[in-house]
């Protein structure tokens, strides 16, 4: 994650003025087979699985039964059933749980990480690279196509550029990269985790299991939840969330200086020092320096300069306080909002 900030700058000018190439780090796969694979997702993710048709990826997410995400995913269907990318930490202990509810259904959770590489490439240039390299590259948010055993995601824009995903078997990443290397550049994965931060999806990780109702991290926003769906491990409580109009937390695109937080790190604000007032969800090295975070904080704080504490001591070495991401506002913090295509 740590890069030195003068790779990620220089990362961050190929990006801008043609684009680039990475492996991005952390990622897991678990594939759902069997003729009741996406019924058996329907009733246990947030959002719809059972229409989910090949060349569509959809976000979602997995609830305790107290409403609060263990899991967080990127979804879509591939030539031998469906596709759960997550975080790879959470992935052992999810496979054993999900798998505990197949019952009699005809479905079968297998780990495929082994098998599965991940580039991510984005930028002015990155759709002709796909070409390029015999790729296709999708032109719809959330959009898929394969080739070859190739399965390529359009995923959301980060710092006004369009990126994709390219799923591909182990053995043909290296000659994949190779390929768009011809006109793009390699990047560290931490830019990747900045452009994924600075797109507003989250990531649940072990340290932010059971922390989040879906809508403190925004996820209806993004796509992550179907509230027309049926039932699923938490979905009254999700539900009684959106409709009775009690949330009193979001997520909110923060900048800060010193070392890049932990997820689960708190927030505090200046005068409630012994109080936390959210929460970071993901966070990553900036390529103009310092870090930007996806933090959860509540609704009334966040328009409030915010600092880090880990104990008594303020994480960011005493640096000035979270700041806004956007240019010419007072300290504080920006909602980050996604609307769909």
């Amino acid at each position: 994650m740590n890069a030195p900030a003068k790779d990620l700058a220089a990362s961050f000018d190929a990006l801008q003025n043609s684009g680039v190439v990475c492996a991005p780090s952390g990622l897991g796969w678990i594939r759902v087979a069997g003729d009741d694979a996406a019924a058996f997702l329907h009733t246990q993710l947030t959002n719809a699985v059972e229409d989910l048709a090949p060349g569509a990826a959809r976000l979602a997410g997995y609830c305790s039964v107290k409403g609060r995400l263990q899991a967080s995913f990127l979804m879509w269907r591939d030539a031998d059933g469906v596709v759960l990318q997550l975080s790879a930490d959470i992935l052992p202990a999810l496979q054993k749980r999900l798998s505990m509810f197949v019952l009699r259904a005809k479905a079968k959770l297998s780990d495929i990480t082994p098998a599965v590489a991940v580039l991510g490439v984005a930028g002015p240039q990155a759709a002709q690279a796909l070409a390029k390299a015999g790729l296709p590259a999708p032109g719809a948010v959330f959009a898929t196509a394969d080739a070859d055993g190739t399965t390529v995601i359009r995923v959301p824009d980060a710092a006004g550029q369009p990126r994709w995903q390219v799923v591909a078997r182990a053995e043909r990443a290296g000659e994949i990269r190779t390929a768009l290397a011809g006109l793009l550049a390699d990047a560290d994965a931490a830019l990747w985790d900045w452009l994924d931060v600075q797109s507003g999806i989250p990531r649940i990780v072990t340290a932010t299991q059971e922390q989040f109702v879906p809508q403190m991290v925004n996820f209806e926003l993004v796509g992550g939840v179907n509230f027309r769906k049926g039932c699923y491990p938490g979905q009254e409580i999700v539900a009684r969330s959106q409709y009775r109009g009690t949330l009193k937390r979001r997520m909110w695109l923060v900048q800060g200086d010193g070392a890049v937080p932990a997820p689960a790190a708190e927030v505090f604000r200046p005068e409630d020092p012994a109080q936390p007032c959210g929460m970071i969800v993901n966070a990553a090295p900036a390529p103009q320096g310092g870090w930007a975070a996806l933090a959860e904080l509540k609704i009334e704080a966040a328009t409030a300069a915010c600092t880090l504490q880990r104990g008594r001591r303020r994480a960011d070495g005493g640096r000035p306080p979270l700041r806004s991401a956007a240019a010419g506002r007072r300290p504080g913090c920006r909602l980050t909002r996604r609307t769909l295509p």
